[in-house]
């Protein structure tokens, strides 16, 4: 079955770095686009960032473009969300999810469990 196990959240102080991981199976990982999204204490869901399923793609939302990274590892069935110049507004449950399709526009069908990123001083 489907798995997406997120990886890599904690704490970090403002300014600071982190590098999400999520590790995917039970599915062919390079046939299908992936994305990052998040949910803050009290919030919505707010989609972050896609990745085509040949990675030659990327889409990022206005709220994080500049300081995060997308990227994957077909080879190793992981995606990757790098995040610099992290803000306290940065502090949210990420999630991974996988489209059904290649493109990140597909609806995403599955979903992590998240973690927990908080940026505090």
């Amino acid at each position: 079955q489907v798995q997406l196990v997120e990886s890599g959240g904690g704490l970090a102080q403002p300014g600071g770095s982190l590098r999400l991981s999520c590790a995917a199976s039970g599915f062919t990982f390079s046939s299908y686009a992936m994305s990052w999204a998040r949910q803050a204490p009290g919030k919505g869901l707010e989609w972050l960032s896609g990745i085509y399923s040949d990675g030659k793609d990327t889409y990022y939302a206005d709220s994080v473009k500049g300081r995060f990274t997308i990227s994957r590892d077909n080879a190793k069935n992981t995606l990757y969300l790098q995040m610099n110049s992290l803000k306290p507004e940065d502090t949210a449950l990420y999630y991974c999810a996988k489209a059904t399709g290649g493109n990140y526009y597909y609806p995403h069908d599955y979903w992590g469990q998240g973690t927990q990123v908080t940026v505090s001083s």
